[in-house]
C-alpha cells in the first residue's frame, strides 16, 4: 500500500498521508513518497495549489515506532542521514513554488506539527490535539524547530518544546500555528475556499510572495539605510515583477475591470 495518495482536482493537487493503521506516522517510505509527490506538483504547470491531509482518524502522529527502533544503537552517521532526509522534505515543502494548505484533524504530534508548520495555510478541526512531545523520549524537536518556531515563536516554544504537553486547536490558533479552527464537517470546505482565493492570485506572484516572506523574515537590516540589503532586495523584486507579463496582465485587468487570464472560474 502506498504511503502517500495523490490526485489532481483540476488545478489542485490533493496529497494525503496514507498510513492510517499507524496514525499516518512518519517513516522512510512516507518521507520518500511525499518528497516525490511534492516534486511532481512542482514540475506540473497545471497544478496551482497543494492540499496536504491525512487518511483515517489522524493527520500525523509523528515518528513511526518501528522507524524509531532503527535509531536505537545506530551510528551517529546513520542517525544524521535519517534526520537529513526529513529535514530536506520539510525544506522542500516550505519552499515549494506552489501555495500549500494543511488540512489537519485528529492529532498532529511531533513531526506532524513540523509538516503543517512548513505549509503556508493551516486549517484544523476544532478537536485536534497537538503536541511537541520529543522531550518525553529524551529527544528534542530539532529538525522541525526552524519551521515550528517561525510559526509559534520562541516564547511558545519555550513552553511546549520543554513540557511536551498536549494542547488544543484553540491554543494552536492563538499561537499562530494554525490559521482557522472549524467543525469537522467544514474542514474540507474551508480548505477549498482558501484554495479558491489562492487560484485568483497570479501564480508567479504567489511564488515570489513565498520567497519574499522567507527572505525578509530572516533578513538583517543594515544600520545604514542606503546599504540595507533587505531594502535593495525588495526594490529590485517589485521593479522586476512590475515588468513581468503576469503583472502587466494583472494591472491591465484591474484597470479594465475584468478578471486576469490566470483566474480559475
Amino acid at each position: 500500500m502506498p504511503a502517500i495518495l495523490m490526485h489532481h482536482d483540476g488545478p489542485i493537487a490533493r496529497i494525503k498521508l496514507n498510513r492510517p493503521e499507524v496514525r499516518n506516522a512518519i517513516n522512510d517510505e512516507l518521507i520518500a513518497e511525499l518528497a516525490d509527490a511534492l516534486k511532481a506538483a512542482e514540475r506540473n504547470p497545471t497544478i496551482r495549489v497543494v492540499i496536504l491531509s491525512g487518511e483515517g482518524d489522524f493527520f500525523c502522529a509523528g515518528a513511526d515506532l518501528n522507524w524509531m527502533k532503527s535509531f536505537v544503537g545506530a551510528s551517529r552517521k546513520k542517525n544524521e542521514a535519517d534526520a537529513l532526509k526529513f529535514a530536506r522534505l520539510l525544506q522542500s515543502l516550505n519552499e515549494l513554488g506552489k501555495p500549500t494548505i494543511a488540512q489537519v484533524h485528529g492529532a498532529a504530534i511531533g513531526g506532524g506539527v513540523g509538516l503543517l508548520a512548513a505549509c503556508d495555510v493551516v486549517v484544523a478541526f476544532e478537536n485536534t490535539v497537538f503536541a511537541l512531545a520529543e522531550v518525553k523520549l529524551g529527544l528534542v524537536p530539532a529538525v522541525i524547530s526552524p519551521f515550528v518556531i517561525a510559526r509559534m515563536g520562541a516564547s511558545a516554544a519555550r513552553r511546549y518544546f520543554l513540557t511536551g504537553e498536549r494542547f488544543t486547536s484553540d491554543v494552536a490558533l492563538r499561537l499562530g500555528l494554525v490559521h482557522e479552527v472549524v467543525p469537522m464537517e467544514r474542514l474540507e470546505t474551508v480548505a477549498n475556499e482558501i484554495a479558491r482565493h489562492l487560484l485568483s492570485s497570479g501564480p508567479e506572484a504567489v511564488k515570489h510572495a513565498k520567497e519574499l516572506i522567507r527572505v525578509v523574515g530572516r533578513g538583517q537590516r543594515s544600520a545604514v539605510p542606503t546599504k540595507d540589503p533587505i531594502q535593495q532586495y525588495t526594490v529590485k523584486k517589485i521593479a522586476a515583477l512590475r515588468a513581468s507579463p503576469e503583472a502587466q496582465e494583472g494591472m491591465k485587468a484591474f484597470l479594465e475591470k475584468r478578471k486576469p487570464n490566470w483566474n480559475v472560474p
